[in-house]
Parts: C-alpha cells; structure tokens; sequence
C-alpha cells in the first residue's frame, strides 16, 4: 500500500484542484510557465535572426562578387577612350568566342526547347497552348496556333530546321485568322503579327509575311477612334473593336502604344504606308500632352485621348511603351527620322530614376508603383525588363550618363536575380512588396503573388547585360535560373508554371512566351553575339527579332502643345508616295 500511496502523492501535483486550493503555487506555475515561455520565444528569435543574418552575409558576398567582377571589367574599360559606349563596344567583340561550358549550356536549352515543343506538337498542335499535365491543347488566343506562331523563330535560330518546315506547313496550309473571336489587339500583334514577321526576316519566306499581312488588316479598325488611340479589343471576322468593360471604357497604355514595331515593319515590307500611319499617329497624339517626367497612367481615353487617373507602372499595363520608344528609335537605325522616339525615351528615363527606391540594409534597387503624387513599395517581375532597357538604351547617352544608366541597370538586375533566390524553390513571384525603412527589419523584400508563369523578363536583361558588358556572371545567374525553371517545371508531358513559388505546388499551362521569349533569350544569353547581333536586329517585347531597317524619312516639324516640335512624317507620304526600305 505504501507505493499505492506514494503514486497517488505523485499524481496529485497534474490535479488541477490541488492548485486551486493552493493559489501561491499556483501563481509560483503560472511564473514558471511564463518564464519558459520567453525562454523558448528568445531563442527562436535569435535563432531566425541568426539565419537572417547568415543569409544576408550570403547575398552580400555573392553581391560583392559580383561587384569586384564588374570593377574588373570597369577598369578594363577605362583605357578604351573617350566613351563608356566605346568601352562596352569593346568588350561585347569579347563574347564572340564559343565557350565550351557555354556550349554545352546551349545545348541543355535546346534540349528543354525540344522537349517543350514535341510536348506541344504530341499534346496540342494548332492550338495557342499546351496544358502539360491533363495532356491537351487549349484556344487562349481564339485558335490563332500561339505557341506555334511564337516558337517560329526560336526554331529557327537553334537551327531546328525540320520542326520549323512542319511549322510552316502548317502556318500556309492551316492557318485561318477569320475567327469570330474578340482578339487582344496587343496580344496578336506582339505574338501573331511579330512571329510571322520574325521568321519572314529570318529566312525570307513570303508565306510568313503574306499571313502578318492578313492579320494585321483585320486589326486595323482598332484604330478608328476620334484620338487615334486604339481600342484593344477587336473581332476578327466581323471588325468591331472595343475596351474590355473593365477599364471603365479607357484604353490601356501599354495594350495601345506597343504596336509600333511591328506595323512599322510591315509597312516597309510591303510598301503600304498605312500599318505605319495608324501606330504612329498614337505616338503624335500622347506626345501632345507629354508629361515632364515622362511617365503615364496606364489608362488613356481613347475618344479624347486624355489621361485617365491611374497607376504609373513599368509593370503590367505599362511596362512595353516605355520599351517600344526605344526600341522604334533603334529599329529606324537612329536616324533623324525616329528621333522624336528617343526624345520621348529619355524624358521617361528622367521619369523611371524618380521611382527608383532601395532597401535597408541590402540595398536592393526598385522600381515603385505611383499613383498621383503617392508611391508605392511595390515591383512587378514584368518590370524586370527594365534593367535590360536600360543597359540597351545607355549605349545612346554621352559618357557619363551612360555609365549612370549602366549602373543603375545592373543594380536592378541584381535585385530582380534576388526575386528568384529568394524563394524556396530560387523561381520567382508575380511581383514583389519592399520595406524601405531605415531600421534592421527582418524581410526587406517578399512575395506577393507567388505564382510562376515562366516569365522571361530576369533573363532577358542578363541577355542584354552580357553582351554590352561582357559580364560572365549574368550568365551564372540565368544558368541558375534555367536550372531552378528545369528542377521545378519540366515534367514528363512539357513544362509548367507554379502556382506558389513557395511550396512549389504546379499548375496546368506551358505559356506560349516561355518557348518565345525565355528559352530564347537563355540560349543566346549562352550563344556568340554574332548571334542574332545587336547592330542588326532588335527584338520586340515578345523577344521576336525584327531586322534593322535604316528610316531615310524627309521629316518635317509639327508643333505640339507645350511649343516644342517634333520630327516625324515623310515628304514623301505627304505627297501620297511611300518608299520602304
């Protein structure tokens, strides 16, 4: 009985009424309890500091890695003259050579593009896009074959030549455009309209150019509108454009100022003027009204051509614009003719440094949101074309200025790079949120939309970085980019993206754009710069290579409403003729 008893002592100490009727001890448990508590509460603290800690002391030698090997290669620069664009000239002739690391690389992207494309050709041919894991094809773009169209010069460039005879094919026996269906305006001309003409430039077909044709007529009522701005919206077989009900009737800015590329192109491959009349008027109208700094809300009035109050973004819904005044300025060969473009350009240029924001203490660079005289903490991956913008664009400034851009370039690719390490699973989110503050905080940048769709834009600007700089790291860090889209998207059937890039759980869709755009710009970005050469071609938003054509334009002045003039329009189409190049 004695060691009944002494178990009976024992348990009575878990009896809650034994502490009831003794409220010191139960207050000396409660102490105990809360002590403990703090105990276990501080160590985890300073346990995820100290993780916090380890991992930023990381991203600061990679960071300083990074910076030395970019010093390097400033100070290499240094003796080649008078200009940074001299010293970044020299160095992209350095990337001529056929690295054996970097071929085999290449070839480890044209294998994913040869297994995103047979996934696409075994599961959905002729459709817009592949759904990887149900195993069939889906009509995005109302049947228009959009990864097919998308894909024609990537096929093309890796020398893929009996995938791409199919694709033609299929293009001139089985393309119909007389759809009734309500078209993306953007989305058909960046894709459609800019992968026929792409693949014409590249290996001379006419059937490609004989397709851009027809499309592109049927989107031209888009432009029937009191401004000039278009609608975005328009039906292929019976022409009647409109907006979206969800923009309140307004225009987008990057949806209607986004088409100039490749309407000017085909003008001047088909020696009719009005492909290139209708864009560019768009372009006369907003530069009426140009702001000082250069930057616009994403909605436009189509009928009054005036600004809606709206965000001010280099993400979503304004980001090609921006892109597109340059890119015209270079498509043109920089002449007078498209100098207007490069003007524009560089006032949204003084715009784009007025949003530029860092964090403490890693300072990563920014590019906020703005809406009225508000910023906001906020950057779309979209935006990481920027960086690559930038750097393309600097090489048209003086000396210092273009070394300004150059680095303000670098330092955004550094962060939008950090999108994708940052993550689980090193792939990145829609977009991003910032702390700017000037205190130790525990996460200075984090997700906000955490799916993955593929995106091409990081990639895109270590492309571009690469070749002006000569930079081997940019082409570390889309290696490790393809490595991370390889472990996490590629599955038996094609590639998907990933609803969270935090636990890594995968959707059902390989986007037309991740075999246009993100697999070509990871194989060039591994390639010479012979390559597709940047002094002969230049690339639309959906990174379709368009040939550069010098503009011999006679221009004359038209006066705008601050008093300014521009330079635009020929004497000859004044006059009713047209000559293109």
């Amino acid at each position: 009985m004695a060691r009944s008893r002494s178990s009976s002592s024992r348990w009575r100490y878990v009896n809650p009424a034994y502490y009831l009727k003794r409220p010191k001890r139960l207050a000396l448990l409660f102490i105990v309890f809360v002590c403990a508590t703090l105990v276990v509460w501080d160590r985890q603290t300073l346990v995820r500091e100290h993780e916090r800690r380890i991992s930023f002391i990381h991203l600061k030698f990679q960071g300083l890695d990074w910076y030395f090997q970019l010093e390097e290669i400033k100070t290499s620069q240094s003796g080649a003259g008078k200009a940074n664009v001299i010293g970044i000239s020299k160095v992209s002739n350095s990337v001529d050579s056929d690295d054996p690391i970097d071929l085999q690389r290449r070839e480890k992207v044209k294998d994913a593009m040869i297994h995103a494309w047979s996934s696409y050709e075994t599961y959905a041919w002729g459709h817009d896009e592949l759904q990887p894991q149900s195993k069939n094809g889906v009509d995005s773009f109302g049947g228009l074959g959009a990864t097919l169209i998308d894909a024609l010069d990537t096929l093309y460039i890796m020398g893929l030549d009996e995938q791409f005879q199919k694709a033609r094919e299929w293009v001139a026996q089985s393309l119909d455009f007389n759809k009734n269906y309500d078209a993306s305006v953007f989305e058909t001309t960046i894709r459609v309209v800019g992968g026929l003409l792409s693949a014409y430039d590249l290996s001379g077909d006419k059937v490609f150019l004989e397709k851009a044709k027809d499309i592109a007529d049927r989107l031209l009522p888009a432009w029937d509108t009191p401004s000039g701005i278009p609608y975005n919206i328009i039906n292929l077989a019976h022409g009647n454009p409109h907006n979206p009900g969800w923009t309140g009737g307004d225009s987008i800015l990057a949806d209607s100022a986004t088409e100039q590329m490749e309407f000017i192109a085909l003008s001047e491959r088909t020696g009719d003027p009005k492909y290139q009349q209708k864009v560019e008027n768009v372009i006369l109208e907003l530069n009426k009204t140009f702001p000082p700094d250069g930057l616009l809300p994403i909605y436009i009035n189509p009928h009054r051509g005036t600004r809606s109050y709206s965000t001010i973004t280099f993400g979503a819904m304004g980001d090609s614009f921006y892109e597109y005044l340059l890119k015209v300025w270079i498509q043109g060969n920089k002449t007078t003719a498209v100098k207007h473009y490069r003007d524009m350009w560089e006032t949204s240029m003084k715009g784009l440094q007025s949003l530029v924001r860092r964090t403490t203490p890693s300072s990563f660079a920014y590019l906020c949101e703005k809406i009225g005289t508000s910023l906001i903490d906020k950057m779309d991956e979209l935006a990481c074309f920027a960086p690559g913008m930038l750097a393309l664009g600097s090489t048209g400034y003086g000396p210092d200025e273009a070394k300004k851009f150059l680095s303000l370039a670098e330092e955004l690719a550094w962060t939008c790079y950090n999108f994708y390490q940052s993550t689980p699973t090193k792939l990145a989110g829609e977009n991003y949120f910032f702390n700017s503050g000037q205190f130790i905080i525990i996460q200075e940048m984090r997700v906000g939309t955490s799916s993955s769709k593929l995106r091409p834009e990081t990639v895109e600007s270590l492309f571009y970085l690469w070749r002006l700089t000569g930079n081997k790291t940019y082409q570390e860090w889309g290696w490790n980019i393809f490595q991370a889209f390889e472990k996490n998207s590629r599955i038996e059937s094609g590639y998907v993206g990933l609803k969270d890039v935090i636990t890594g759980v995968k959707d059902n869709l390989m986007q037309s754009f991740f075999l246009a755009e993100t697999l070509k710009y990871l194989y060039l970005l591994f390639s010479p710069s012979s390559v597709i050469s940047l002094d002969e071609w230049v690339f639309n938003t959906e990174a379709h290579p368009i040939k550069i054509r010098t503009r011999h334009d006679h221009v004359v002045k038209l006066g705008t409403s601050d008093g300014k003039h521009i330079e635009t329009r020929s004497r000859a189409r004044r006059e009713g003729r047209f000559h293109g190049n």
